[in-house]
């Protein structure tokens, strides 16, 4: 009997088939135009662009506008490109649009397809990137499609490393940004480290498509981007809580050489509160429980590893000034190698050698976050379907399979499982020789680079030709690809995903056409391309007599989609082709998955050494084992974003502040409203409310006030004044501040108080984020042993997280009100002694400074324009503006 799903996917398709049903309205909409845009000359399709673009600015949706754009974009293309859009690609376009991710097998032409739904989605004037796995397709795929955008009335930028700053605005600013997912996020991480909104690089973030996306937001996704830099020197604390380990007794402390870790018992945390607290390192009153003792807490945990797990000339040895790490497989020293998290540093006070200091997280994202600031997100991939589920979890994206121009003739063969890894080598060998003599084509896969350099050994023994590809992607490779499915050509590839070219029957035209135009460029383009169209058509009828693409997989992956990945490489476009996976009991997936039950049924049916088993229950065994393999990673990866999804909301936060300040031009009200926070709170800790006057510590208040507000105010005479409550003394402090800032700006001028205001606010959040990301990672590392006491470390990271978050803007709020009341305009008679002091060459006659820009009176301020803090200095020093005249006396 057949199942009530079974007979519903009978009657009405699958939940795919019926989002690929609704599509097809809308593109024979598109083909109805095709006639109509064909007449129109090449200026009549930017004005149509125009056209579109001012519909939209009126109130149009994009849905509207979606048939007539992708029949403007499909002409052009056809133009600039020689390429006619198949109803497929447009389904693709219109799925993208939509917001998902668009399964379409290799071949299919997905860079072709995400033309349209940039168009589209470009119209708003907002940007939309395209994201690639590496600088060498961003740049191909901008300068090959850039054609189309630009038949069209669209610019087109790249982004890559190392790129100019005006070159890189530029490309941002562009309708149509093409680049690489780690440039995207770090460019975003600098982006919120500038000092002004002119300095930035990006827009908006409005669409993107990502190619690869199963590379991209899975693969790719598990390391975080960070920017790193040097520390402060904390080598006084390092030596300091290195003296209190000798001191502890065997029951402070338990060690597990196991894990290599070592943590106190309660009675060694009481002991060392008890002596932080006497040396004063922990503030009275401050526990080691505390969210704000974590970084204590870290650095004296890693002075006891320092001691207890880690020792001299076994781990490391002491080399002059220095602590050396000795590689414990091979006994070498890794010279310049350090430990992180502050456990290097833990040993060279230990040793007593110059402690270095550590570098520090300034700033970092994860892709997940990334990728989740866009208002809109689309991909394209050969391989998502095994993904559905965290690609909906996490970035709610669905994922729809397009279904192929033509149908898929490639033959798909059960695996071949043998008993040694010898014999399967010797069998993959010999079926490749088979192949190899026909002529036909052969895609050799492995999973590592020792493995593909041990069969092109073999190849070599055996006299066959061959290319082995195991690098990162580059012009060689793209070259080597597009060279795979020539007449007996041999090719070895460790990871087929994100190449970016297509193997194509009988080698790519394109590419053999470039290739000759470049070797003779006195050639004529049109002879050469007709000469080698018709070699290419006599060579492809070979190769698909022999078969067509023979894509033999050595072994299985971790991953069901990175296998897919492998085997859809064959059979592009209706190309007959032949996939094979040789697999053996000693292969890692088969020996973690159960290889035992499959080793006593090979015993039982009495198998001879190189004889296969060949059955489709291994297959699906197999692919059972990979899914299980699949979720355990997912869980891994959602776990590890729902601890930096806590610190994401937390860097929006920051991140917008940061904004607020850059863009606003009153930032003196922003400066204010700290002020009278930090007032606020001074008073409820030093004059606590429902006290009376006799309760409240006047002489801790007058104090306070001195060392944050950088005044000396009549505290003790108000205090004694009949009927002054707390309330009235926070306003006379809050009136008297006021007044005082007010003498400050007439001292400085309004623009100069200004920007002074400004850069003590974007520079303080930059030190504090700083230094709160630094705890973050404290409290990560040691919430962890929470679990041991039955408490559930994610929601213990939240609260405390939360905490830290709370400390550290009250921190914020205390240090910009107290450097702003520190900073003072220089008097006439510093002034005097400054220009004294430095000679006849500092003057402030516009003469003197012979690059300095026009007008430019070093004693009148309103002459230097509104540099931003990194600009050149006006005076025409060649220093930046905050290391010359804008810097802070």
């Amino acid at each position: 009997m057949l199942g009530l799903g079974t007979l519903a996917r009978k009657a009405f398709g699958t939940p795919n088939d019926r989002k690929v049903k609704a599509t097809r309205p809308i593109v024979a909409k598109i083909n109805a135009l095709e006639p109509e845009f064909e007449k129109l000359s090449d200026a009549q399709l930017i004005e149509k662009t125009a056209e579109f673009k001012k519909r939209v600015a009126e109130g149009e949706s994009l849905d509207q506008l979606l048939p007539e754009a992708f029949a403007n974009c499909r002409e052009a293309a056809r133009r600039a490109l020689g390429l006619r859009a198949f109803d497929t690609q447009l389904m693709g376009g219109i799925f993208l649009h939509q917001g998902n991710i668009a399964e379409m097998k290799t071949g299919e032409g997905k860079t072709l397809v995400a033309t349209f739904p940039v168009y589209l989605n470009a119209l708003t004037g907002k940007g939309v990137h395209v994201v690639t796995v590496n600088d060498y397709l961003a740049r191909r795929d901008a300068d090959w499609m850039g054609k189309v955008y630009t038949a069209l009335g669209l610019t087109t930028g790249v982004v890559v490393p190392f790129q100019p700053d005006d070159e890189k605005r530029a490309a941002y600013a562009a309708d149509v940004t093409y680049a690489t997912n780690n440039e995207l996020g770090f460019d975003y991480l600098r982006d919120n480290m500038r000092g002004s909104v002119e300095e930035m690089m990006q827009r908006d973030h409005y669409f993107a498509i990502v190619d690869e996306v199963d590379s991209i937001l899975i693969d790719e996704a598990r390391t975080p981007l960070i920017i790193s830099g040097p520390s402060q020197d904390r080598s006084e604390l390092y030596r300091t809580l290195d003296k209190y380990i000798p001191e502890l007794a065997p029951e402070h402390f338990t060690v597990d050489e196991k894990a290599r870790n070592a943590t106190f018992t309660e009675e060694g945390n009481d002991f060392i509160e008890q002596r932080l607290l006497a040396d004063g390192i922990l503030p009275e009153g401050q526990s080691l429980y505390d969210p704000e003792s974590t970084t204590i807490v870290h650095h004296i945990t890693q002075a006891l590893r320092a001691h207890k797990i880690f020792f001299k000339d076994q781990n490391y040895v002491v080399a002059g000034q220095e602590i050396v790490l000795i590689d414990e497989h091979t006994g070498r020293a890794m010279k310049g190698r350090r430990l992180s998290d502050g456990l290097h540093q833990a040993i060279e006070a230990k040793e007593g050698v110059p402690v270095q200091p550590e570098n520090v997280t300034l700033a970092s994202v994860t892709f997940q976050n990334y990728f989740r600031l866009y208002d809109k997100l689309g991909g394209m991939t050969g391989t998502a379907a095994t993904e559905a589920e965290e690609f909906s979890e996490i970035y709610k994206l669905g994922v729809v399979e397009v279904p192929t121009n033509r149908p898929v003739a490639r033959k798909d063969e059960h695996d071949r499982v043998y008993r040694t890894a010898r014999e399967k080598y010797l069998a993959v060998i010999e079926a490749l020789k088979k192949a190899h003599e026909k002529g036909q084509p052969v895609l050799v896969g492995t999973t590592s680079i020792e493995k593909s350099e041990m069969i092109s050994a073999m190849l070599t023994q055996e006299g066959i030709t061959h290319n082995v590809l195991n690098a990162r992607q580059h012009e060689k490779e793209a070259q080597i690809v597009a060279d795979a499915g020539r007449l007996g050509a041999v090719t070895i590839a460790t990871n087929m995903a994100g190449r970016g070219t297509d193997i194509q029957l009988g080698g790519n035209v394109e590419m053999k056409v470039l290739a000759e135009l470049d070797a003779n460029p006195e050639a004529d383009p049109d002879e050469v391309r007709a000469r080698i169209e018709a070699e290419h058509a006599e060579e492809k009828a070979k190769v698909l007599e022999a078969g067509g693409l023979f894509v033999l997989a050595t072994e299985r992956h971790e991953s069901r989609r990175i296998d897919n990945q492998l085997r859809g490489r064959s059979g592009r476009q209706g190309d007959p082709g032949r996939s094979l996976f040789f697999l053996s009991l000693e292969d890692d997936l088969m020996r973690i998955f159960g290889s035992d039950k499959l080793e006593n049924v090979l015993s039982k049916l009495g198998m001879k050494e190189g004889e296969a088993i060949i059955h489709p229950w291994v297959n699906k065994s197999l692919e059972r084992a990979q899914a299980k393999v699949e979720g355990r990673n997912f869980d891994i990866r959602k776990q590890l974003l729902k601890f930096d999804d806590v610190m994401n909301d937390q860097r929006k936060a920051i991140f917008g502040q940061r904004r607020e300040i850059m863009e606003s031009d009153e930032v003196g009200e922003i400066a204010r409203d700290m002020r009278v926070q930090v007032i606020e709170d001074l008073v409820d800790q030093y004059m606590p409310p429902k006290t009376y006057a006799d309760q409240w510590n006047v002489e801790g208040m007058v104090e306070a006030v001195r060392s944050g507000l950088n005044m000396d105010l009549p505290i003790a005479t108000w205090a004694a004044e009949e009927g002054v409550d707390q309330d009235v003394i926070a306003e006379r402090i809050i009136e008297a501040t006021d007044a005082y800032m007010a003498q400050k700006t007439e001292g400085f001028g309004e623009e100069n108080m200004r920007m002074i205001e400004k850069q003590i606010l974007l520079q303080t959040i930059d030190t504090k984020w700083r230094e709160h990301l630094v705890t973050l990672e404290h409290l990560r590392s040691v919430v962890g042993f929470r679990g041991y006491a039955q408490r559930d470390p994610l929601s213990e990271y939240k609260t405390e997280s939360f905490q830290l978050f709370e400390t550290m803007l009250d921190g914020l709020r205390s240090d910009v009100t107290q450097r702003l009341g520190q900073v003072r305009p220089m008097t006439e008679e510093e002034r005097a002694a400054l220009l004294a002091q430095s000679g006849p060459q500092v003057v402030t006659r516009e003469q003197d400074f012979p690059n300095a820009r026009p007008g430019f009176d070093e004693s009148d301020p309103s002459t230097w324009g509104d540099p931003a803090r990194n600009d050149p200095c006006p005076c025409g020093s060649g220093e930046k503006f905050k290391h010359c005249h804008g810097k802070l006396v």
